[in-house]
């Protein structure tokens, strides 16, 4: 078992009931909501550094 050489695999065929890949699906998309929010949160604040920072500049 000292076998140093990684080994690579194809994986080629997922056997999953369809109506279990459904309700996957369904759950992932659920998920992904609060995920964009998230990341909309993040863009903004990040953007809003970036930006003006709030703050107007004059000379």
């Amino acid at each position: 078992m000292s076998d140093r050489h990684p080994t690579e695999v194809t994986v080629t065929n997922i056997r999953m009931p369809f109506l279990s890949m459904v309700i996957f699906m369904v759950k992932w998309a659920i998920a992904a909501i609060p995920a964009l929010f998230i990341l909309a949160l993040i863009g903004a604040a990040i953007s809003f550094l970036l930006g003006s920072g709030g703050f107007e500049y004059r000379a």
